[in-house]
């Protein structure tokens, strides 16, 4: 019996002295008294957990490491995230704030960045250090971090975070630290996007002696800088903060964080998940299934009545367009390619109706996407009346110009997709085959489609881009012809000579409304070259108990936990 069958046999038989700060099973019960002992001391009784303020949450996705230079993926982050801080953060409104850096200032030529850094950031205490107490953090842990993201024996997959940065002959970074509190950061050219970059977890600071301590062991011994401290970690059931006694961030006179515990249990049945946060074994839902969409939600997105009084709905734009992409490249596509046709793919644009979508197929979570590829919620998105909107006369005229009358002569096409999107390729295949345009859908393990995007060989495929940083060109780059797959993110093989005249000349812009309006022209070009078929811009959304205040967000997902309280009163 693997881990996942153990823990559904026995769920519901809760230790019950355990039950208030960690529901889990008795069969689990030994690795958590484990936890225990470094979670309490050695000397604490287990009475003394009653009074704690322990924030629990699922997660779905199995978490691969604790390693900042390792979080490429959502539930990497979100753990990885209350352990460490980066020079500089992001608010809710995706405004870059100090962390570690008290300041900064950019040269007139957008080259050199100049950090001021605090002098009461502190590493957690861990047995690494000399006293097992962590030591304050200097500049050189900053250029000791930065570079061993591009270490290439550690193959980190944020190494391209570091790309604009500038090389010194022996092949390092060009980052300096003439003093404890000073760090220099030199680019190639200038980058507008470089300081959302330096908010990445990629860039997050790490101390020299708990490398060296625990190699490639750091994964699942972690120290940082964050609200919170690493305390225990059993793969694939649970995992365990605790508070960080000495975190630097206050709230008014309150050090940060409120809560004293972070507990993520890892139930990989969404369903479950669901069933233990409705009967109040978890705080938090991060996740919506199709399966319990409709237990939660009304038909037009708003928390059912039954719940509103034990349940809170957290909602935000979220920094995702989902796409159906057509790979432009002649010499990948089959023999008279219809879509090579720029009339043809502009007609599927206009061939189906977002709302309608929406509505049927997400109880309206998200926002149709009539706007280009820059999505709702990025700084220099703007309603584009150039856009695609439901227009069936349109897509039928469109149809008739490139030779397809009613559909007429044009072939099968075949869109590639995976199961979780399949309610969605049947909905546009239904609409289009109204048009006279049939479509065939290949469904297809994640995996596979990935690869066959990342080699051209997917000529109609389903996809979607994330946010890496709140900046458009994280969305345009993905136009640019130096892009193209396998080398870069470009899966639709796009090339145009202009767009890439703009790209280049937005990089060097300055002025950020000056390159904003740059962004505006790139996308225009876009939605008239119609490579991609625009879908929606997603939106993310949260459930809490009615217990948990200050749960926050912001449009790229991110899980702050440092100023969540857990109200006793209501709990």
């Amino acid at each position: 019996m693997d881990i996942h069958q153990e823990k559904q046999a026995c769920r519901g038989r809760i230790a019950q002295t355990l039950a208030p700060a960690f529901p889990v099973c008795k069969c689990l019960l030994p690795f958590v008294l484990s936890a225990l002992l470094l979670f309490t001391g050695c000397s604490a009784g287990f009475d003394d957990k009653e009074g704690m303020t322990v924030l629990r949450y699922n997660e779905d996705q199995h978490i691969t490491s604790l390693d900042p230079v390792f979080a490429r993926n959502q539930a990497n982050i979100w753990a990885v995230a209350q352990l460490f801080n980066s020079l500089v953060e992001l608010d809710e409104e995706l405004h870059v704030r100090p962390a570690i850096a008290r300041s900064w200032d950019i040269s007139e030529d957008g080259l050199e960045y100049t950090f001021v850094l605090r002098d009461d950031v502190f590493f957690h205490d861990d047995d690494c250090f000399p006293d097992a107490r962590g030591r304050r953090v200097v500049a050189d842990d900053v250029v000791f971090s930065l570079n061993r993201l591009v270490d290439p024996a550690i193959n980190a997959p944020g190494a391209w975070v570091m790309n604009q940065v500038a090389r010194k002959p022996d092949g390092r970074l060009d980052v300096r630290a003439p003093e404890d509190t000073l760090v220099f950061i030199r680019l190639n050219r200038p980058f507008p996007p470089m300081l959302s970059l330096l908010s990445m977890q990629y860039c997050a600071v790490v101390p020299r002696e708990a490398i060296e301590s625990y190699g490639r062991d750091f994964r699942r011994n972690p120290v940082g800088t964050g609200p919170f401290r690493f305390a225990y970690w059993k793969e694939d059931v649970q995992l365990v903060y605790r508070k960080n006694e000495r975190y630097f961030e206050f709230d008014g006179d309150q050090r940060l964080p409120y809560l004293d515990a972070v507990s993520i249990r890892f139930i990989q049945d969404r369903q479950t998940a669901f069933l233990e946060f409705i009967q109040g074994n978890l705080d938090l839902l991060t996740r919506i299934d199709p399966s319990y969409q409709d237990e939660l939600l009304t038909p037009d997105g708003q928390l059912q009545p039954r719940h509103k009084d034990k349940l809170q709905k957290i909602t935000m734009p979220f920094l995702n367009s989902e796409y159906l992409g057509m790979v432009m490249q002649e010499d990948k596509l089959p023999v008279d390619w219809p879509l090579q046709q720029r009339k043809v793919r502009q007609a599927i644009n206009y061939g189906f109706d977002r709302e309608k979508m929406l509505r049927f197929m997400r109880n309206n979570i998200g926002t149709p996407a009539h706007a280009g590829f820059v999505p709702v919620g990025i700084p220099g998105f703007t309603d584009n009346e150039g856009g695609y909107h439901y227009d069936p006369d349109m897509a039928r005229r469109l149809l008739r110009e490139a030779g397809y009358p009613g559909g007429e002569g044009l072939p099968v096409i075949t869109l590639h997709t995976t199961q979780a999107y399949q309610d969605i390729a049947q909905y546009i295949q239904f609409e289009l085959s109204r048009l006279g345009v049939r479509l065939d859908i290949d469904v297809m393990p994640p995996a596979t489609l990935r690869e066959m995007m990342a080699n051209a060989n997917a000529p109609f495929f389903r996809g979607s881009w994330i946010a890496d940083y709140p900046d458009a060109e994280n969305y345009l780059a993905l136009f640019h012809s130096d892009n193209k797959t396998p080398a870069g993110p470009n899966y639709t093989q796009f090339q145009h000579d202009t767009f890439d005249y703009l790209y280049d000349r937005a990089l060097s812009e300055t002025d950020d409304s000056m390159r904003t309006a740059i962004y505006h022209q790139m996308d225009s070009l876009i939605i008239a070259e119609a490579p991609k078929v625009f879908l929606y811009y997603d939106q993310s959304m949260r459930f809490v108990q009615q217990y948990v205040k200050n749960m926050t967000n912001n449009p790229l997902n991110h899980l702050v936990l440092k100023r969540v309280i857990i109200d006793k009163e209501k709990k």
